[in-house]
């Protein structure tokens, strides 16, 4: 631990601090594999809508065709002293299928509206498993999120 570290964080105070970031935050890192094996990472904007990340890409991209393939994404919030890492399972919505209230959520905080675009498609990630940390002293406690279930206090 670094010499003035703050005091680590109970988990209800993280998982408050994970919903925040997820609603405030705009970019997400999302990693996914190849079915080659090599890994794919790449910057993607998104919505907290529900228990869904929401985001949006073409087709065409390596993350869509990885997702198809393996189903599984790895998404990092944040930067090192303040980590959310969540595994998550995709699910498609082309783009001219996606519910209303989820496009109105996407655009709204966007300020973008890819519905209705012939390339494109939605990704919708359900967490099953979240990290959160800031420092080494939060380590021990920072799964907060187990088979998709908070496993702490709401």
């Amino acid at each position: 631990m670094v010499t003035g570290d703050p005091a680590p964080r109970d988990a209800e105070q993280r998982r408050r601090d994970v919903l925040e970031r997820l609603e405030k935050d705009v970019d997400a890192w999302v990693s996914t594999v190849n079915p080659d094996g090599s890994p794919c990472l790449v910057p993607l904007s998104f919505v907290w809508h529900g228990d869904a990340l929401l985001m949006c890409t073409k087709e065409s991209r390596p993350t869509a065709r990885n997702l198809r393939t393996g189903g599984r994404a790895r998404v990092a919030l944040g930067h090192t002293r303040d980590v959310v890492l969540i595994d998550a399972r995709a699910e498609f919505v082309p783009s001219d299928r996606l519910p209303d209230a989820e496009g109105e959520a996407f655009a709204g905080k966007l300020s973008w509206d890819p519905r209705g675009r012939e390339a494109w498609v939605f990704l919708r990630l359900r967490p099953e498993r979240l990290l959160a940390w800031r420092e080494e002293n939060e380590l021990a406690d920072r799964e907060l999120m187990r088979d998709g279930v908070w496993v702490v206090p709401g």
